[in-house]
């Protein structure tokens, strides 16, 4: 590697994406542009990128890059554009948005904004969310392909989403239990895996329950546990079992802190429904030995503190709702909530840093220009079932008939469940706007397609997932390239065109000066640095005395501060659920059989279970086209080697993965890294078919059913399929 250019400009910057992480990227920029990328080296904890940060020259000088605005000339989704000016563009957009308002109403205008860019302060989805609101409205979506089943549990549980502790906790553990997590891959939090390193390092356990021998397994655990997706919340049940029945569970912090273990102790033992959840039972459902079960509920129940760690997979699933309510519910039944190293087993938000609101809400706040009365009354439509309110509309029972879909920051064909739904859906609207860098499979739907420029060429705060304990300031690289503009310049021309008054007055400077001040207000963490100051060093680590604990004030008041749930405790029998109940959930976490799962009767036709997974190159669907990343390491399917003989696959065999939604063609991986009965594939992958509509590039998600769980988990862990060879002749 050649040495760095001395004359070269080092510039602070971070990336925007959606792997949760908020890594230090240091620009090196010499006459206007970026020669090199590099990472955090200062003071502890660094910040480090990973490959996907460090590769990000390549995708921003790359010639696949949308330089200028474009219209639609063939058929939608043949991807066939020609270029306009910025101003015919506008004209269109604006046309087509007043159009459809004078013939169909605010209605039927559907706005996606997903999460290309997010966690930033100002050049985010909310810029389009604020110019369709103030212009009278739009439907709206709701619901999260991540955490919607832990962001549920933790309100309905803890009555919060602070429910989670800072990393540098992991060393004050005795043991850590990975489930469904897989941190190495899936930064989260961007030194994550420094601490689990460490964590190890100290001679402290750590076990990871996962279908797959995951990178992060392999790295940091000294025991891999395989479980059978969707099947998770049983064994969490039947670990339960063992500790009310051996005495182990901690009878005084339930009694104290708590609210209806009785009647989640009747459902464990059976008093309820005559069916207790022993180990023995939980083994016929997840795979998993009752011996392992009650040496893993005992080693949780005695090793204190202990740290039940659940991210997202497992509650990627049908009533994965119900997984998270169930961790945290053994985190109570453990004594570990509120205790150095302990951890609630909720959502990871914790108390150190930045609030989120700081981070999300402040561009729709504050903005001048006061939002129309009932703005946020708007209809909203779960992003799974996007696809069929475009086909049904109100025929179907939903709030509005869709004539026209405005996209920014996301790729919604690609990355939201049963892409091929989706195709026929977007084929039938009137017209479709997407903001864009790159021509992706939904890019290739717009009629208009407006080119948006990268964190490089613009300037922006930013903090990362879970409140961790610092803030960057995105500073600006580079000019914008080519013809791009960000997403907020982009509306402000628009509110022009459209004569709205009052939708931004400010320069980019004076948003974030005036953002910055105000989350001087919202922070866990004083003081905040003064605005330049913090504008010209690039990034404000906080510094902490000790690691942030959720609910220690609640726990050391030995009851007299309540929770912040209906009853003031932490209820594992659920109030909310018992009165309002619109999920149809049981007011206590129980095991409830999943749709497509290990014991569903369409194992006949589709016996092994699907998982989507995430990998290191790709952030969901970005990075996807970027080489040097793309040579990281091929896109393939995991297969269990009993698997794989039982269909003459070998190692590189290009197979074809279908069901009753859809078939995709992919290469095979025959590997023991994953159980049987299993198979897996990363998400992200770039929608493209061929002329008998299979899908060549392995977009898993032209696989998955569009259905959510009934509290709006996200199912994507939720899939049955089959597999065959394919004949050379065909691959």
């Amino acid at each position: 590697m050649s040495e760095p250019d001395s004359s070269a400009k080092v510039v602070i910057t971070t990336c925007p994406h959606d792997c949760g992480g908020r890594c230090v990227l240091k620009a090196h920029v010499k006459d206007g542009v970026i020669q090199r990328i590099e990472t955090d080296d200062g003071e502890e904890p660094q910040l480090r990128a990973c490959v996907r940060g460090r590769a990000y020259r390549q995708r921003v000088y790359s010639p696949e890059r949308l330089k200028y605005p474009m219209k639609r000339t063939g058929k939608r989704g043949e991807g066939s554009f020609e270029r306009i000016s910025w101003d015919e563009a506008l004209e269109t957009v604006a046309h087509h948005l007043t159009r459809t308002i004078e013939n169909y109403g605010n209605d039927a205008i559907l706005y996606i904004g997903y999460s290309g860019n997010t966690g930033t302060f100002l050049h985010n989805q909310l810029a389009v969310f604020r110019l369709l609101t103030m212009l009278g409205g739009f439907t709206a979506t709701w619901g999260s392909a991540s955490f919607w089943g832990s962001l549920f549990s933790s309100e309905t549980t803890y009555g919060s989403l602070t429910a989670g502790h800072s990393r540098d906790d992991f060393l004050n553990s005795r043991l850590i239990i990975m489930w469904g997590w897989n941190p190495a891959e899936a930064v989260q939090i961007t030194n994550t895996s420094w601490y689990l390193a460490r964590a190890r390092e100290k001679g402290i356990k750590i076990v990871a329950v996962d279908p797959r021998f995951t990178d992060s397994a392999a790295a940091f655990a000294h025991q891999w546990i395989p479980i059978r997706p969707a099947t998770d919340t049983a064994m969490l049940v039947a670990m339960a079992y063992v500790m009310i029945t051996e005495g182990l569970h901690d009878q005084e912090f339930l009694d104290t802190y708590t609210n209806g273990f009785e009647k989640f102790r009747d459902y464990v033992l059976g008093t309820s429904d005559s069916l207790p959840k022993t180990p023995a039972w939980a083994e016929s459902i997840t795979g998993v030995s009752a011996a392992t079960i009650t040496t893993l509920a005992r080693e949780y129940a005695t090793l204190k503190p202990a740290k039940l760690l659940t991210l997202g997979a497992p509650g990627r699933t049908a009533f994965g709702e119900q997984f998270h309510r169930a961790a945290a519910t053994l985190a109570a039944m453990s004594g570990n909530i509120g205790i150095y190293g302990g951890e609630p087993a909720g959502f990871g938000l914790c108390s150190v840093g930045l609030q989120p609101i700081a981070g999300t809400g402040l561009i729709a706040r504050k903005m001048p220009g006061n939002l129309p009365e009932g703005a946020r009354q708007r209809p909203s439509v779960h992003i799974t079932k996007l696809w069929d309110l475009i086909i049904k509309g109100t025929a179907g029972g939903y709030p509005a008939d869709i004539k026209m879909v405005y996209i920014t920051n996301g790729n919604p064909v690609n990355q939201f469940m049963n892409t091929n739904k989706a195709v026929r859906a977007l084929s039938s609207v009137e017209s479709i706007i997407v903001h864009e860098q790159f021509i992706t499979p939904t890019a290739r739907f717009a009629d208009i397609l407006l080119p948006v420029n990268t964190q490089f060429e613009r300037n922006d705060i930013i903090r990362p997932w879970q409140a961790g304990p610092y803030v960057i300031y995105m500073n600006k690289a580079i000019d914008c390239l080519h013809e791009s503009k960000s997403d907020l310049d982009i509306c402000t021309a628009l509110a022009e065109k459209l004569g709205i008054s009052g939708y931004n007055d400010l320069s980019e400077d004076a948003w974030l000066r005036d953002f910055w001040d105000a989350a001087k207000d919202m922070t866990y963490t004083k003081p905040l640095p003064d605005y330049d100051a913090f504008k010209a060093k690039g990034v404000h680590k906080i510094k902490q005395a000790k690691p942030a604990i959720a609910f220690t004030e609640q726990i050391q008041s030995h009851g007299r501060k309540p929770f912040p749930t209906p009853s003031g405790k932490i209820e594992i029998y659920s109030q909310t659920l018992e009165e309002k109940n619109d999920t149809n959930l049981p007011p206590i976490p129980t095991y409830i059989e999943p749709w497509e799962g290990p014991r569903d009767a369409l194992t006949a036709r589709y016996p092994l279970q699907l998982i989507t997974t995430h990998c290191k190159r790709r952030i969901h669907s970005n990075m996807y086209n970027v080489g040097w990343l793309s040579e990281l390491e091929p896109h393939v399917l995991w297969i269990n080697t009993i698997d794989a003989h039982k269909r003459n696959i070998e190692q590189g065999d290009m197979i074809r993965v279908f069901n009753d939604r859809g078939a995709i063609t992919i290469t095979a991986k025959v590997t023991e890294r994953i159980m049987p009965g299993v198979v897996s594939i990363d998400q992200g992958a770039w929608y493209s078919p061929d002329q008998n509509g299979v899908d060549r590039g392995g977009c898993v998600n032209v696989l998955l059913k569009d259905e959510h769980s009934p509290a709006g988990a996200f199912c994507s862990n939720s899939c049955l399929v089959e597999i065959e060879k394919l004949k050379s002749s065909t691959a």
